[in-house]
């Protein structure tokens, strides 16, 4: 089909020249359908960056920016999502999801690719896809060079201009037991000490140029770290190192001797989980977007937030092994036994001693686990995927916006770094109840309880701000309940045929060697929405019954497909998976039919 011309209320990294796509007649323009606070979406920024470098030339790629939350929409926060992952293309910022709506887009992240006569020729949700993409646009290359109608060189891609501070994007915090404060300079990929003070800086640990290179302080590299935890002093004496790193973007952990500035890799092989393995020998076993880390002693181990997939993992310094801990890999709000839990991109990890409180940031909730009779999950504060705010007042009530960070204060209340609402919050356990420390901070990602104050890693504020913690500085606010804006897909009641559509890429075929190739969960909010079709399964097609009574609610679809090179002698094999939270509204006039693209033509 002709594609669509892209809307929206603001241009970045163009200048301030708006970009149509009559402007771009004979290039390849790729459509990258994102929202910054989507983990899976920052994944596919890392597999386009080869692409966008091996097809300057040609390729023109755009960031459609469709927000998720609704501090995502305002002006500020996608410019500095933007300079914060270093987006070298131009992107729209698409508040109304205008679009998001034209290219029928069901899912973050989903890649559109439009040929140089202004034709869609491929769309894919999801990440992994970079090979696909490759091979699709080297073909249209041949196509196009051949027909003449593909124009090269010039790119419209024009950069921001960035202002030298000690710290860029920070996003955790930590004190030694001599009171220096060490922070993850996310921007700079770089560990970051400072003074007592939180602003004499005194020295770093890597060169500041991202990349993985393990070696002295001033050689090693990181790629946007996030988490730091501080090993107590016999564990960091048998692992060797003093200080466990939770290098976000490079999927590993870790480890730096304070003493020499030693920087060592100690979990993950570099490269992204996408299936098998989780548990064993952590540097034979791939990390996904580890976000946050702490050492529990109820666990006798370092728990890690694995973000990318949506569970937590343990890992042992001692002994270098790992292993999942909780969570299925499914993206959602479910309590109960820790190993069929769902999160949802949990960023932010603190404990308070046999529990272990967590920042779940897409659900917008607090959660903790909690040791007893087993390991299990519960929830103080949120819902589910879909329901957001500001709000104060009882926790069931209680609405929090993609928080990042939490804290335990010296009072047993715990601290919420409440990231898109600007604000710290405090839930207090023994009440059940959510008020508002402090609010127009920068986008809150960490905080660091000291002696003196509660300190506030403010990540698009590019600094540390010391607050008080009492319980006077505390108020109310009543803010208005928010929910994602999306369109919701029309289905008839009953019985609806829904379907995963995956084509595999060019040049390869379904993996079936050991088994069925393709996954295919279905689950629903509210759990009674469906009567019937609930579960995982192999195949990629079933029958959906929604339940009698229902007129709205959002179905939750996690599809997975493994495909190989053909004819290779050692073919390369990958797994392509999605994560869908679809809103639906059930109308007597509805189809009967859901079909969902995971990926092909």
């Amino acid at each position: 089909m002709r594609a669509p011309e892209l809307a929206g209320d603001l241009w970045l990294n163009t200048g301030g020249e708006r970009l149509t796509l009559a402007q771009l007649r004979g290039k390849i323009v790729l459509l990258d359908f994102w929202t910054s606070g989507c983990i899976n979406c920052l994944h596919v920024l890392d597999e386009l960056r080869p692409l966008e470098e091996e097809f300057a030339d040609v390729l023109v790629t755009i960031g459609v920016h469709s927000p998720k939350f609704v501090h995502e929409g305002e002006a500020a926060a996608i410019e500095a999502a933007v300079r914060r992952y270093e987006v070298h293309h131009p992107v729209l910022n698409d508040p109304e999801m205008t679009t998001w709506s034209q290219y029928a887009v069901k899912a973050w992240p989903t890649l559109v690719i439009v040929d140089p006569k202004g034709y869609v020729v491929h769309t894919a949700a999801g990440e992994g896809h970079a090979e696909a993409l490759r091979r699709v646009i080297a073909e249209l290359v041949e196509t196009h060079d051949a027909q003449g109608t593909l124009r090269r060189g010039g790119n419209p891609y024009v950069p921001a201009e960035e202002q030298p501070a000690d710290l860029r994007f920070p996003a955790k915090a930590v004190a030694t037991a001599a009171g220096r404060i060490l922070v993850a300079d996310t921007g700079h990929h770089s560990i970051a000490e400072f003074a007592s003070d939180g602003e004499t800086l005194i020295r770093r640990f890597g060169s500041g140029a991202r990349g993985r290179a393990d070696g002295a302080f001033d050689v090693a590299s990181f790629a946007e770290p996030s988490g730091l935890a501080l090993l107590p002093a016999e564990v960091a004496e048998q692992a060797g190192y003093h200080l466990l790193v939770a290098d976000t973007a490079n999927h590993l952990l870790r480890g730096v001797d304070l003493v020499t500035g030693e920087v060592t890799t100690v979990a993950g092989t570099g490269n992204q989980w996408r299936d098998g393995e989780t548990d064993g020998d952590a540097l034979s076993i791939d990390l996904t977007s580890p976000w946050d880390v702490v050492w529990w002693p109820a666990a006798d181990g370092a728990v890690v937030a694995m973000a990318g997939n949506h569970t937590l993992g343990l890992f042992d310094p001692r002994t270098g092994r790992i292993s999942r801990f909780a969570g299925t890999t499914v993206e959602g709000l479910r309590d109960g036994g820790a190993a069929e839990a769902f999160f949802a991109q949990t960023s932010g990890l603190a404990v308070q001693g046999e529990r272990l409180w967590l920042a779940d940031a897409e659900t917008s909730a607090l959660r903790y686990l909690e040791t007893g009779d087993g390991l299990t999950v519960h929830t103080a504060v949120g819902t589910d995927l879909f329901s957001f705010g500001h709000r104060d007042g009882a926790a069931a009530d209680a609405l929090l916006q993609h928080p990042l960070g939490v804290a335990v204060l010296a009072d047993g209340t715990i601290a919420i770094a409440d990231t898109y609402n600007g604000a710290v919050r405090r839930y207090d356990p023994a009440t059940g109840r959510v008020a508002t420390i402090a609010d127009g901070l920068a986008e809150p990602s960490g905080l660091l309880v000291t002696d003196e104050a509660l300190l506030v890693v403010e990540s698009a504020g590019h600094r540390l701000t010391a607050l008080p913690a009492s319980a006077e500085a505390a108020q109310q606010v009543t803010g208005d309940a928010l929910a994602v804006r999306r369109p919701p897909t029309e289905l008839a009641p009953g019985a609806i045929e829904f379907s995963v559509v995956f084509t595999p890429p060019p040049g390869e075929k379904l993996d079936d060697r050991f088994g069925p190739s393709t996954r295919l969960q279905v689950t629903a909010a509210p759990p009674e929405l469906l009567a019937e079709g609930e579960g995982t399964g192999t195949g990629l097609t079933r029958t959906l019954k929604i339940a009698e009574g229902h007129t709205e609610g959002v179905l939750q679809v996690v599809a997975q497909a493994a495909s190989c090179d053909v004819d290779a002698e050692h073919p390369v094999c990958r797994v392509t998976r999605q994560d869908w939270g679809v809103p639906v509204r059930i109308t007597p006039d509805g189809p009967d039919r859901l079909q969902l693209i995971l990926a092909g033509a």
